[in-house]
């Protein structure tokens, strides 16, 4: 079962006003660092120039700093300290909350979760194997190390890591839901994408009992987004780290797409090496834009048209949960033994997250800025579940979850 524990002490903004001015999308949302700093400059205020210290353009030298370097570092701790010193935040103790993500695309569908501190001990590792926190990547040690440094220049954890639960008979969202319509949220603040991200602080005591007993009656959680921040945790040998725990049945994964930097391609030759693995439709000439919905089927643009690849029963092992994913049948089927690429995250691909669709990628490949574009179907709920519980992780770069938690609204402050 999930120990989840109330947060000690914890900064929070004042009202929805500051919350505005102080939240921003997490930090791996960015591709550039230059967009994290056209970021800042439209929210001077906002914590990436915490998480992000070498982007600050605010700074008269932070933006010119190397990316992790000490003096980045000290200015991450240097920015932290003053904004928790200013009138954008206040103290908070003992406490868990409730976050709710509200997307105005689908709005019968609430995101909600409840934060607070899940157990590093619960992390599934190879010294913990019956961990009940599952990983559903493997960790870069470079990128682990680059978050535990920001941990330590801070002394605080600023973004939540994101974790899935079954909530098989849907009673963890619905006892959350009544506990959100009792009353308005302590601050709401609206998204650079439209979404509506409210937060409820619970204090009191019997409820925060009450929502330790709730986390504890489901058996695990996967790591949706977050795996190296938790990791971070660990290393430096905290006991908890900042969670939201959402319910599996109302998050949403995107596609993560794919483009193709292949100049020297020979594309007749290509399409008739594809059919060993897919069968090819090839779409109406007037078909503008194609976004496959279901898994097994991929959309291809070259620049003249669209066409529909199907993955042949005999393209992956169904008992194998990691071939079934449509990003790996992709790369092990086509990318490595057709274009020789053997590294998934190689210069010849790009990754498009979720965020970007079909358009983008056709006006990508008509640009000339790419020679294809794979439109992939979303990966499911289901699918990422069965990756975790096999014990296994998925494919780089397949799940693009979508609302993201916004970063900088619930500040960890450690001992």
């Amino acid at each position: 079962m999930l120990h989840l524990t109330p947060i000690p002490r914890a900064a929070v903004p004042v009202n929805a006003e500051a919350a505005a001015l102080l939240a921003a999308p997490n930090y791996d949302e960015f591709q550039r660092d230059q967009d994290v700093a056209d970021y800042i400059r439209r929210k001077p205020r906002c914590i990436l120039r915490v998480t992000m210290p070498h982007c600050d353009i605010t700074h008269p030298t932070a933006h010119t700093l190397p990316e992790g370097s000490p003096q980045a570092l000290q200015h991450a701790g240097d920015t932290l300290r003053d904004l928790l010193a200013s009138e954008l935040v206040r103290p908070a103790h003992n406490l868990l909350f409730i976050y709710a993500m509200d997307d105005p695309t689908r709005p019968e569908r609430r995101q909600i979760g409840l934060g607070g501190l899940a157990a590093t001990r619960q992390i599934r590792t190879d010294d913990t194997p019956d961990g009940c926190i599952i990983r559903n990547e493997g960790i870069y040690q470079h990128k682990m190390l680059g978050r535990a440094d920001l941990v330590q220049a801070t002394n605080a954890f600023t973004d939540a890591v994101n974790l899935a639960v079954d909530d098989l008979d849907g009673s963890f969202a619905s006892a959350l839901d009544r506990i959100a319509a009792s009353r308005p949220p302590d601050f709401e603040e609206i998204d650079h994408k439209n979404n509506n991200h409210s937060v409820w602080l619970i204090d009191d005591p019997d409820t925060l009992q009450h929502l330790t007993r709730l986390a504890a009656t489901q058996p695990r959680a996967y790591v949706a987004d977050g795996n190296h921040r938790s990791a971070a945790a660990h290393r430096l040998g905290y006991e908890g780290f900042l969670a939201i725990l959402f319910t599996a049945p109302r998050m949403r994964i995107d596609p993560y797409h794919r483009l193709l930097h292949a100049p020297d391609l020979d594309l007749h030759a290509f399409l008739e090496q594809l059919q060993d693995t897919f069968t090819l439709e090839d779409l109406p000439p007037d078909t503008h834009l194609f976004q496959p919905d279901a898994i097994h089927t991929i959309g291809l643009y070259d620049g003249q048209r669209w066409r529909r690849l199907t993955a042949r029963p005999d393209a992956f092992d169904p008992n194998d949960a990691v071939q079934a994913i449509d990003a790996d049948i992709l790369q092990r089927r086509v990318f490595l033994p057709r274009l020789g690429i053997h590294d998934p995250t190689s210069k010849a691909l790009t990754f498009v997250g979720g965020d970007k669709g079909a358009a983008y990628l056709k006006q990508e490949v008509d640009a000339g800025r790419a020679q294809l574009a794979f439109a992939m179907p979303p990966v499911t709920m289901q699918q990422l579940i069965d990756v975790c519980l096999q014990g296994r992780f998925m494919p780089p770069k397949s799940t693009w979850f979508e609302p993201k938690i916004q970063s900088g609204l619930v500040i960890v402050q450690l001992p």
